[in-house]
């Protein structure tokens, strides 16, 4: 039986946390001779990669395990990181609204999930339903991964 994926180890600066950060994510194996991987997970803490994003990584020795070096293909989806600021919200009803517009989310506590903004949303609108909880003091975000289409989406 053939691999399809494996776990790739990315080490990178959060600027959530204002730390160094470790993260194993799932990618496809596209080429494992050349290092060549496809991002296959939502990353937590924000490294400039999102989801589907083509990438370098080769063994390291000291990590003993593959390591992400740099990402050769940008697929033009984006990562929001999403804090909820009131206590007694349920995040679960922002991601059950996402997950209505087709953005997939992973939650990594009560207060923290990430968000994937699939290339063809129009992140205008996603941006617009963010902004409503924000001035509600509801949660606030961050969009550590935005991609150039989704920029140009909220100059329109």
């Amino acid at each position: 039986m053939t691999e399809t994926h494996a776990k790739i180890l990315f080490r990178y600066h959060s600027d959530i946390l204002d730390e160094e950060v470790v993260e194993t994510m799932w990618s496809e194996i596209i080429d494992s001779e050349k290092g060549i991987y496809k991002l296959d997970n939502i990353p937590f803490y924000g490294p400039l990669i999102a989801t589907d994003d083509i990438f370098y990584a080769k063994y390291d020795e000291i990590e003993e395990t593959v390591v992400y070096k740099e990402t050769i293909e940008i697929s033009g989806n984006s990562i929001i990181q999403v804090v909820i600021l009131k206590d007694s919200f349920d995040k679960e009803i922002i991601r059950e609204k996402l997950k209505v517009m087709n953005c997939l989310s992973e939650g990594l506590n009560e207060k923290y999930f990430v968000v994937e903004i699939k290339e063809d949303i129009d992140y205008s609108v996603v941006k617009h339903f963010l902004n409503e909880y924000l001035e509600l003091e509801i949660l606030d975000f961050a969009e550590p991964c935005l991609s150039k289409k989704h920029s140009d989406d909220l100059l329109k």
